[in-house]
């Protein structure tokens, strides 16, 4: 199934990965140095890019994933949310994760800001017996299941 381009991960020029590769080497020196403007610096580049990282992130990222897919990351939306998205384009972007598509990250991004169960990243990657090997359709279908407690 194809997505309508708002569900596609945007595009990223090499010029801002370049200018947000050099922020985030720059962050993370200051966090290895405990320096007192790490903070300061962190909460900038979170004003420019809407994310919420904390020091640990710049200090480790390297662990996970390569400085240009930090870069990538925080130059695409946060929390990008799409209000009138289909069950159809939820199972589809569910599978592009299963099958790790190359931008599986902002899928996993799109998938939890858009559907209200807290772990449901968990339910692709971590699933209980019951979703062992389960198709799209049904790792989304117990997904939709969930339902907020009302306090």
């Amino acid at each position: 199934m194809e997505l309508r381009p708002e569900l596609l991960p945007p595009p990223v020029s090499r010029q801002r990965l370049d200018e947000l590769s050099c922020e985030i080497d720059r962050i993370a020196a200051l966090v290895a140095d405990r320096s007192e403007n790490a903070d300061e610096a962190i909460r900038a580049f979170n004003a420019v890019t809407g994310h919420g990282y904390v020091a640990l992130d710049f200090a480790a990222y390297y662990g996970s994933r390569s400085l240009e897919e930090f870069a990538r990351e925080a130059a695409r939306p946060a929390r990008p949310r799409v209000a009138d998205i289909t069950r159809d384009e939820l199972v589809e972007i569910v599978r592009r994760i299963l099958e790790a598509d190359p931008e599986s990250d902002y899928y996993v991004q799109l998938l939890e800001a858009n559907v209200s169960h807290p772990r449901v990243s968990d339910l692709v990657f971590h699933p209980s017996h019951d979703l062992q090997g389960a198709s799209a359709e049904e790792i989304l279908d117990e997904a939709l299941k969930y339902r907020p407690i009302a306090l």
